[in-house]
């Protein structure tokens, strides 16, 4: 038997850290990751664990200003508060801004963390989405740096499938809308982030393609260029040609095309058997599998159809790109997929989405505000409408806040900052109608509950049904946590 050395901390499903050190190693001896999520599993009785029987994860790239969403900051003087108002919500002593109204009508859902806090203020989708400890900017420009780890909905999928209580779902169980990441801007290099880094490729998300055009177009700002851009995040024609596809195949692959090489293949099986016993051919079965899936399952294509809704459902989220990403990513989860990313990228320029340097407020107003309103709080309510909330874990991260004061620059900014910010969060275990921690006068520095990314994402690995401390083991065969060890679970925004 391995015995590795170590301080014997008690984690919160009760098996020490030395006990998790001790089943991984057995990994050599026949003993892997299946034996130790059994033993860490049983008798947990820690409150709020694995409420939660999917997730929804929304990204908001580029950081929303806590300002200007859940932290508003009347008194301060206009350099600080701006100019857009606080209007009250539903919930009493949380002020929203004013154009949040379907938001504010609905906080009595949700929990909203305002003491979020971390020292990278750089634009970091690998450090809030993964356990990476540090990050820098190097990392973040490169997707394959070895030094990343894996992509939240990565390693769910990579414990999901190791996992004796869960059994596999007909279709793709770690799917992101709307478009593969960081692919449709020019100005800049690709980002990392949505990744499964040393767990490999298999276990990076299926990723949807948008089909559509834009109904509206938005002034984008990038140092000195400045260009009128169609921008379906703004708003998307309804017309009939409006969907997600599943991948991007060419025109001319017909179905019988599809049959005929799914034929090909299997003629080459009975040649291929040693091949297939290895790590590569493993992953190259897998990669086919899930080709054809995407390709040919009705459950995925018609799930991916938001047509099929009724005109009132496809309102409730309003007619936006990220809107009707929302409401696709609802439509999985009812066809059986677990984790569902919502991705509101850059698109058309590097410098946008949240990442509002330059014209911060016609920006805020004209692109960003309205759409995050309309689709976050759809998704809220229509998943409390079909009795799905309760088993849902809906999720907005982002990488940072903005600065408190603003910019000099056209049009007026806020800046990076990563001292103090705000997310939001319902469903699958997370309390209703709550708020967690809080800022300074100027919402530049928490003053009550500092948690970082981190604690966010060992919060929703707990409601998910997995110990954030929890070990697996990298490209060297070391055995790392989900998240480091100095890091937990929120108790505050569990039910």
């Amino acid at each position: 038997m391995l015995r590795v050395l170590s301080n014997p901390r008690r984690l919160c499903s009760g098996v020490t850290r030395r006990d998790l050190l001790q089943i991984g190693g057995l990994g050599m001896a026949g003993v892997g990751l299946p034996e130790l999520l059994a033993a860490e599993g049983e008798g947990n009785a820690t409150p709020g664990r694995g409420k939660a029987k999917n997730c929804i994860l929304i990204y908001l790239y580029g950081a929303p200003s806590q300002l200007e969403t859940f932290d508003m900051k009347p008194h301060a003087p206009v350099e600080i508060r701006g100019t857009m108002q606080p209007i009250p919500s539903v919930l009493p002593g949380l002020d929203v801004c004013e154009h949040l109204p379907n938001i504010a009508r609905m906080t009595d859902r949700i929990t909203v963390v305002r003491s979020i806090t971390h020292p990278y203020p750089i634009h970091g989708v690998a450090f809030a989405t993964t356990g990476i400890p540090a990050i820098d900017v190097a990392m973040e420009l490169a997707p394959y740096d070895s030094r990343h780890h894996p992509y939240f909905g990565s390693v769910l999928q990579y414990l999901d499938q190791a996992n004796p209580a869960l059994k596999p779902g007909n279709v793709p169980q770690n799917v992101a809308l709307p478009f593969p990441f960081s692919s449709q801007r020019v100005g800049e290099v690709s980002r990392a982030g949505p990744y499964a880094a040393f767990l490999g490729s298999t276990f990076n998300p299926t990723w949807t393609e948008f089909v559509g055009q834009s109904a509206g177009t938005v002034v984008k700002t990038l140092r000195d260029m400045k260009v009128d851009v169609p921008d379906p995040y703004v708003a998307c024609r309804p017309e009939s040609h409006f969907r997600f596809s599943a991948g991007n195949p060419q025109p001319e692959l017909t179905l019988d095309r599809l049959d005929r090489r799914r034929s090909l293949l299997n003629q080459f099986d009975d040649q291929r058997r040693q091949f297939d016993a290895t790590a590569s051919g493993v992953t190259l079965s897998k990669y086919q599998q899930l080709a054809f899936s995407m390709l040919t399952s009705p459950e995925v294509t018609r799930a991916l159809d938001v047509r099929l809704e009724p005109a009132a459902t496809r309102d409730l989220y309003g007619m936006s790109l990220f809107g009707q990403s929302c409401l696709a990513a609802r439509r999985m989860i009812e066809a059986g997929t677990r984790l569902v990313s919502v991705f509101w990228d850059e698109y058309g320029l590097a410098g946008d989405a949240w990442d509002t340097h330059w014209n911060h407020y016609p920006r805020m107003l004209d692109q960003l505000l309205p759409p995050f309103d309309r689709g976050f709080s759809g998704l809220v309510l229509d998943l409390e409408q079909r009795g799905l909330l309760d088993d849902t874990l809906v999720v907005v991260l982002s990488d940072h806040g903005r600065t408190p004061k603003l910019n000099n620059a056209a049009g007026g900014g806020r800046d990076h900052w990563s001292q103090a910010y705000s997310l939001a969060f319902a469903g699958g275990g997370i309390a209703r109608g709550k708020v967690v921690g809080s800022t300074d006068k100027e919402a530049g520095s928490p003053v009550d509950r500092p948690v970082s990314p981190k604690d966010l994402l060992a919060t929703m690995y707990h409601l998910l049904g997995y110990d954030p401390h929890t070990r697996i083991p990298d490209r060297a065969g070391q055995l790392i946590p989900l998240v480091p060890e100095s890091c937990g679970v929120i108790p505050e925004m569990l039910a």
